[in-house]
């Protein structure tokens, strides 16, 4: 009687894993349908989670610190030569009459905004400012036990304007909700191993692994392009491409580049219909695949910022920081490889089948403004009689009473972690994995 039960067993946890395995793709895929944008990966802009409802804090525990990791907001795109260049084709085009009836009211549009683009290479864009905002205020009412009695708060920058404009309007804006907070802002290279360690100019310097290759790259051929969207760009805008400047494949990057970057920037429509978001949502998967390989390369350079996580909420707890928040700001290339170093969502799973990459990481998740929050918890008995007092408020809090919760862009998530009761984690347990993650990739 034993084999048939066994074999039952199996079968249901054979059926179970396919069940979840369908479901993660159905909601990875509908979620891409109901937002085609979201296929703009790292482009896409964030969108405010401000109606989300949170688990509630387990019978007896509340939130007193938090600790956060956000990309720059939406900006114009990073360098000057993709405007540059799109500005030399269309000039090439025009002269040679070359372009189509699309293709000429796309190069009249781009005249007309041709010296905003330029001058605002890189810089953080209206929308990026009022991301920030819109993310400290959701915290801060998501959370207000940790702001209320106001408190201190580091926010630390990478050296990029983008990011010091973006902890500028963050950290306005929390104390718009509480003008009792003391937010100290710091961009300088002392602070650069906490939120860009990779920077050039960052004094201490690291030889952790870069470079690493996901495991799917070795089966990565079935998803080779047949370049439909970029034929369908060269249709639509040149009645020839005979005399343009360039390869077509870099001048089509180029485009989907400017397209994808134009919400970020309020000249959406500037391209017309000459490409479309069902057609980047198509091509996502592909994409995502790419996306997935350089986030997970350099994952083991982001342990600076994770050990600095972990060593900033033990002085909270141990009584030796009297901060409620410490609040970081980078980019993309950071919070990227973070995600997969500390396995949010599954981000460290590393498949070998190139199908089951989008289970475990949506490049959308690593959009402008988007953010990982660590939310700290513990018993209010040991909160309520000394919270007035920050500097000793934990002092004699044992650490295995604290919880800890994981949001990504403002949803809870799963941490590589035992949970008996999601989306809380012990805290002991993060620190006792994370450590040993850590100490895994040593220099």
């Amino acid at each position: 009687m034993k084999k048939p039960i066994v074999r039952v067993v199996l079968t249901l946890l054979l059926l179970l894993t396919a069940t979840m395995a369908w479901s993660q793709n159905l909601s990875v895929m509908d979620q891409l349908k109901a937002d085609p944008r979201k296929a703009y990966g790292t482009d896409y802009p964030y969108g405010q989670t401000d109606n989300v409802k949170l688990t509630k804090a387990p019978k007896g525990y509340k939130a007193f610190y938090i600790s956060h990791y956000g990309r720059h907001g939406s900006r114009y795109y990073w360098n000057a030569f993709m405007y540059k260049e799109v500005d030399s084709l269309l000039k090439v085009a025009s002269e040679k009459h070359l372009l189509t009836p699309a293709g000429e009211a796309f190069r009249q549009k781009f005249i007309a905004a041709k010296d905003e683009l330029q001058t605002g290479v890189s810089e953080l864009s209206e929308l990026g400012w009022q991301q920030h905002q819109g993310i400290a205020r959701t915290m801060y009412n998501n959370f207000p036990e940790v702001f209320k009695k106001g408190g201190n708060v580091l926010a630390i920058s990478s050296l990029a304007g983008r990011c010091v404009i973006s902890m500028s309007a963050f950290c306005q804006e929390l104390v718009q909700c509480n003008p009792k907070l003391e937010i100290r802002e710091q961009s300088s290279r002392f602070t650069l191993d906490g939120v860009v360690p990779t920077d050039g100019q960052n004094p201490v310097k690291h030889n952790y692994p870069k470079g690493l290759k996901p495991r799917y790259e070795q089966h990565h051929d079935q998803f080779k392009s047949v370049d439909v969207l970029r034929d369908r760009i060269v249709e639509r805008m040149f009645t020839s491409t005979e005399g343009l400047p360039g390869r077509l494949h870099h001048i089509t990057s180029n485009m989907i580049n400017l397209y994808t970057s134009l919400p970020s920037i309020g000249h959406e429509g500037m391209l017309g219909n000459i490409i479309t978001d069902e057609e980047i949502a198509a091509e996502w998967e592909r994409d995502n695949l790419g996306s997935y390989s350089w986030v997970f390369g350099p994952q083991y350079q982001m342990i600076p910022i994770l050990q600095d996580i972990m060593k900033k909420a033990d002085a909270v707890i141990d009584g030796s920081s009297d901060r409620v928040a410490d609040l970081r700001f980078g980019h993309d290339t950071c919070l990227g490889p973070l995600t997969v170093l500390m396995g949010i969502n599954g981000a460290d799973k590393d498949p070998e089948d190139p199908n089951e990459v989008k289970y475990y990481y949506q490049n959308w998740e690593t959009c402008k403004a988007s953010n990982i929050q660590l939310i700290f918890y513990a018993p209010k008995k040991s909160l309520n009689s000394k919270h007035s007092s920050l500097n000793s408020h934990l002092s004699s809090l044992n650490s295995n009473d604290i919880l800890v919760k994981c949001l990504l862009n403002g949803l809870e998530a799963t941490l590589p972690l035992p949970a008996d009761n999601y989306p809380y984690y012990k805290w002991s347990d993060f620190k006792k994995f994370f450590t040993e993650r850590c100490a895994k990739y040593k220099q």
